[in-house]
């Protein structure tokens, strides 16, 4: 058997850099597949409803080195905001926020829902959702009672259909998200439900990125579970905690 002699360093190092060009590609893709930029691996978040809750888990994101695009019908209205927050943030149009966004966060009244998935249909299409809005029957209508009957998980996937969504951020006031973001561990519980696998861990890092611990309460269908008025609804306790009051396994 003829010996096979060493690979000299050049042929060594021209193969390294052969494997170097064929695998940054694909980690690219694995980059982008999960919602990330190329840029150090932070999420491009594109902000729809910027009041309360949307400023203000949007501010957290920014906070964390996450370019985020805050919109509105207004986005002039913004400027304040966007100047608090500095260079990660700026403010645009819903369409512009889309189009920005790796991935979105609507954060709007929850009557709006319809025409967002309407008006946008094409643009949401494959985008990963965080939706953290909550019917109410005063202010929203109708659809309150299709999300009672129905769940707010599978009628917020109905009304904007392609979408990777995930139910987040819905179960607690802004002034509470504001004043525990961060805190010392045991950090606040954001449960979190949604179908698609890939979602619901992009979801589960931006919840850790915002200072919060995320807890797969399960499917779209068992965001009911969380949703206003559900046990899981308002609890501002520990992970742990909620687990153990939505009987969930440690």
């Amino acid at each position: 058997m003829r010996e096979l002699k060493p690979l000299s360093r050049r042929r060594r190092t021209l193969l390294a850099a052969g494997s170097i060009v064929v695998l940054a590609p694909a980690a690219l893709r694995v980059r982008q597949a999960h919602g990330q930029a190329a840029d150090g691996g932070k999420s491009r978040i594109g902000v729809i409803g910027s009041g309360h809750i949307g400023g203000t888990v949007g501010g957290l994101w920014a906070k964390a080195g996450h370019p985020v695009l805050f919109s509105s019908r207004h986005p002039e209205e913004l400027g304040e905001l966007v100047a608090r927050l500095g260079p990660p943030a700026r403010a645009g149009t819903v369409a512009q926020a889309i189009a920005f966004g790796d991935v979105l966060f609507v954060a709007v009244p929850y009557g709006a829902m319809p025409a967002l998935g309407q008006d946008h249909a094409d643009a949401l299409e494959g985008k990963t959702v965080l939706d953290a809005g909550n019917a109410v029957r005063g202010r929203d209508g109708a659809i309150a009672d299709e999300v009672e009957r129905d769940g707010i998980g599978v009628t917020s996937q109905k009304y904007l259909p392609g979408t990777r969504l995930v139910r987040a951020f819905n179960t607690l006031s802004y002034t509470i998200l504001a004043r525990e973001a961060n805190r010392a561990e045991p950090r606040l519980a954001i449960p979190i439900g949604g179908d698609d696998a890939a979602a619901l861990q992009i979801a589960a890092a931006l919840v850790r990125d915002a200072g919060f611990e995320p807890v797969v309460v399960g499917s779209l269908a068992d965001a009911r579970r969380f949703q206003r008025g559900g046990p899981g609804y308002g609890q501002a306790v520990s992970a742990a905690e909620l687990r153990q009051k939505l009987s969930l396994p440690p």
